[in-house]
């Protein structure tokens, strides 16, 4: 769960978003196997972007 924890730290300070709707995001590509810090932090920021 560190990738997780990285990219949600890198979410929020990019973009000063809630922690809670980053983390979700986050957790959802975490899931579905992203286990590569710069990709979950690429697709979140994608996401909350979108």
């Amino acid at each position: 769960m560190d990738a997780q924890r990285i990219a949600v730290d890198v979410i929020v300070a990019l973009t000063d978003c809630d922690r809670e709707a980053a983390a979700a995001f986050i957790r959802k590509f975490y899931l579905a196997g992203v286990r590569d810090p710069k990709r979950l932090t690429f697709k979140g920021l994608q996401a909350l972007r979108g």
